[in-house]
Order: C-alpha cells, then sequence, then structure tokens
C-alpha cells in the first residue's frame, strides 16, 4: 500500500499533474490495492476532510478581500505607499513592499497578491525604469508576506492539522515574522537600487499631502486590526471574524470609497467560488492522502526513525528545516502542511520546541517554496501578469531569496520572534 501511493504520488508528479489529483489519484491507487478497502473510503475521507467549521473561514476571508480589491482598495493603498517612501533611492521598489504588506493583511494569500496589486505595482516599476525581471522578482518574493501576516488561509488549515495550536495564536505570531521578510526584501532593494541607481519616479507619486493619503487609506489599513482586535476581545471567534470582514469590505468598498458597484458583485462572488473551489479542493484530497499514510504507518515510522536519532530541539529543528526545503521545491504550501505537519509536530512537541514557533518555521519555510523552481507557484503566476519569462526573473530572485533564508534561519534560532507578540497577549498556543 505505501510502495502504490509513493510510486503513484511521485510518478504523477514528474508528469506535471496538479498537486491536488496527484494526491487524489494516489490515495485511489493506494486503497483499490488493499484487499478489503472499498473505494467509498476515498469519498468518505474527501467529505470528512472539508466537514470544519474553522474552513468556513477561508471563502469570507478571499471574499473580503475580492470585495476590497473591487473598492478600489489597490489604488488607495499605492498611492499612500509611495507618497511615503516612493521619493527614497528604489523608491517604487519600497512602495511594492509595503503595499504588499498592507495588501497580505487583508487578502491571505500570496497567489492573489501577485496576480491582483503586484501586477499593477510591476507595471509602474517599469514605467520608472525598472528592470522588468527584477520588479517581476522582488513582487514574487514579497507576495510570500501574504500567507504570514493575518489572516492566512495556511495557518487556518495548520491549526486544523495541529490542536497543538489555535488559528488566533498562529495570526498573532506571523505579525512579527511577516515584518521582518518585509524588512529583509527593502534592505536587497535599497542595495540593489544604489547599485543600478534606480532612482524614484515623481511623475508617478501622487502628491496629495501625505496626511490626506493616510485617511482616505485608514478604513483599507484597520482591517486587520478589526480582525485581531475583535478575536482577542472575545466579540467573535475566526470564523465569525471572516464573516465580519466581509460586512466591513462591503461597507467601505460600497459608501466609503464608493467604487465598488452592484454590477462587480457577480465577478466577485465567481473568482471568490473559483479560488475558494480550488483551496478546499486540496484540503479534502490532502485528507485522503494523509489517510492512506496513516494506515500503512508511514508516519509513525518517520517519526520512530528520527526520534531513535536522539537529536537535540535545535538540531532537529535545523534538520527539519532541510526537509521541508526540499519537500518545497516540489509540493506547494497548503499540501506540504496537510501531509508533512502530522509526521512532524509530534517530534517537536516531544523535543519540548514551542508549538507556535515550530508552527510558524514550517509555514515560512514552506512559503518560501513558492519561489524556488520547478514548481514554485509564484513565479508562474508573475511570469504571467509581468510577461516576464522564468529565466531572468529567477536569476534576479537570488539575493532575496538568500535573505529570506537568513530570516528563516533568524526565526528558527530566535523563537522570540514568533512567541513574543502572541505571549504579550496572554496566547501560548
Amino acid at each position: 500500500m505505501t510502495a502504490v501511493l509513493s510510486i503513484s504520488f511521485l510518478g504523477l508528479m514528474i508528469l506535471g499533474a496538479p498537486i491536488a489529483f496527484a494526491m487524489l489519484i494516489a490515495g485511489l491507487a493506494a486503497v483499490a490495492m488493499k484487499p478489503g478497502l472499498s473505494g467509498l473510503i476515498v469519498v468518505q475521507n474527501l467529505f470528512s476532510g472539508l466537514d470544519s467549521f474553522p474552513l468556513l473561514a477561508i471563502p469570507f476571508f478571499i471574499l473580503a478581500a475580492e470585495l476590497m480589491s473591487g473598492g478600489a482598495l489597490t489604488d488607495v493603498l499605492l498611492n499612500f505607499a509611495a507618497r511615503l517612501v516612493g521619493r527614497r533611492r528604489g523608491g517604487l521598489g519600497h512602495a511594492n513592499i509595503l503595499t504588499l504588506t498592507f495588501f497580505s493583511g487583508i487578502s491571505g494569500s500570496a497567489l492573489a497578491d501577485a496576480a491582483g496589486p503586484g501586477a499593477m505595482l510591476i507595471k509602474m516599476m517599469k514605467k520608472a525604469g525598472y528592470s522588468p525581471a527584477y520588479a517581476a522578482a522582488l513582487t514574487a518574493s514579497t507576495a510570500i508576506v501574504g500567507p504570514i501576516i493575518p489572516p492566512s488561509i495556511i495557518m487556518i488549515v495548520y491549526a486544523l492539522t495541529d490542536n497543538s495550536v489555535t488559528i488566533t495564536g498562529l495570526f498573532l505570531a506571523g505579525v512579527v515574522p511577516g515584518l521582518l521578510i518585509a524588512g529583509a526584501l527593502a534592505a536587497v532593494n535599497h542595495a540593489i537600487s544604489v547599485r543600478r541607481n534606480y532612482r524614484s519616479s515623481e511623475a508617478l507619486i501622487d502628491h496629495t499631502p501625505i496626511l490626506r493619503l493616510f485617511v482616505k487609506a485608514l478604513p483599507a489599513l484597520v482591517l486587520p486590526f478589526i480582525i485581531l482586535g475583535g478575536i482577542h476581545l472575545g466579540i467573535f471567534t475566526p470564523t465569525e471574524a471572516s464573516a465580519a470582514a466581509v460586512l466591513y469590505a462591503f461597507l467601505v468598498g460600497r459608501f466609503v470609497y464608493g467604487t465598488l458597484r452592484m454590477d462587480m458583485l457577480p465577478a466577485i462572488l465567481f473568482r471568490t467560488a473559483l479560488m475558494t473551489s480550488s483551496v478546499l479542493f486540496i484540503v479534502a484530497t490532502s485528507a485522503v492522502f494523509a489517510w492512506v499514510l496513516t494506515v500503512g504507518q508511514i508516519p509513525q515510522t518517520v517519526a520512530a526513525w528520527i526520534a531513535g536519532m536522539h537529536l537535540a530541539p535545535i538540531a532537529l529543528l535545523i534538520a527539519i528545516n532541510v526537509l521541508l526545503l526540499l519537500v518545497g521545491i516540489f509540493i506547494e504550501p497548503l499540501p506540504g502542511v496537510m501531509i508533512m505537519v502530522p509526521i512532524l509536530a509530534p517530534l517537536a512537541d516531544a523535543a519540548g520546541l514551542n508549538p507556535l514557533h515550530f508552527a510558524i518555521v514550517v509555514i515560512v519555510n514552506l512559503t518560501l517554496g513558492m519561489i524556488t523552481p520547478p514548481v514554485g507557484g509564484l513565479l508562474f503566476v508573475t511570469s504571467i501578469v509581468s510577461g516576464v519569462s522564468m529565466g531572468p526573473m529567477v536569476r534576479e530572485a537570488k539575493p532575496m531569496l538568500v535573505a529570506l533564508l537568513l530570516v528563516l534561519a533568524l526565526l528558527t534560532f530566535v523563537p522570540g520572534f514568533s512567541t513574543w507578540l502572541p505571549g504579550l497577549l496572554g496566547y501560548r498556543n
């Protein structure tokens, strides 16, 4: 059973099958080869994998992001960010980082950030004289902040996979690491801009007084604080917070910015349904794959093998980082969490690692795989929206990937970056 699952999955991945279909077909093949098991087990696990109340937060957060985008959010945040940092050396690169960091507090998805505001930012950077490949690489790298700063789809799924952490704890734990990533990329952008003499472009910067732009952007900027504040104060659960975010996004887009028209709603709902179905299909097929792994005793075997090595906690964390970096090259973060966390989380717990610290390291690590070929989803999306081929973009992304790896190392060796804010607000997991 285990051999059939592994061979089928790897074979389908080599053939370029989408990860969800690879997991589903491999699971079906493994069940079919096991005497006494019915194919109905696969169907049962598909449905049970989605039978979770917290998963309702995913379509609501996606819808909130779509409503805010339809309500001119991207333009508002971009103008504010460009006015704030656009006059500095490499200013539009900094505006790119700042805008996507702002937007990450709404979308929860790296791919949505790259395909939406990322496309506009790349065009602006091209007009200002930045290399198209550099603009695309910076956008793809910065979009990684999307799943780190709350709300985050991958954090919701992680909390459902590992009961030792809560969604609220993970949301809070992601704030400082997300800001560290943005800061590291800003340092890389500054160094490259100085070397290449990338200057600001006054023609592309809104010269409205910065206080007025801030007031205009404030309704969008406060959404993450409404979500986290409402959860922390006990006003609503994370799932209820996602529904509140939808209502807030609609009211802001419709009545504050006045750009969200009713005839835009069908297209917004369609895009939301499309993205939600993609995410939840991966969750469902991951449940099938994880069930077959469990029946085949793979998690137990791997856990026993690693435990037998008697590694110190930090050595274990380094070994897990290396493993996940390799896994992330071939598997997207969402299925990576569904497959690897049930195996690795018990090991981390047995070694005495803080669950929130371990969770953030895993999430950041797997998210880095989105900008590493051959399967890096952000590279493909950014290549499409920018019209830049993969080769030049990957070359430009190398120093950014180095900076992100340094941030990962910092998060690995200094747990406080992940645990300080949750601990400050009374969340231990």
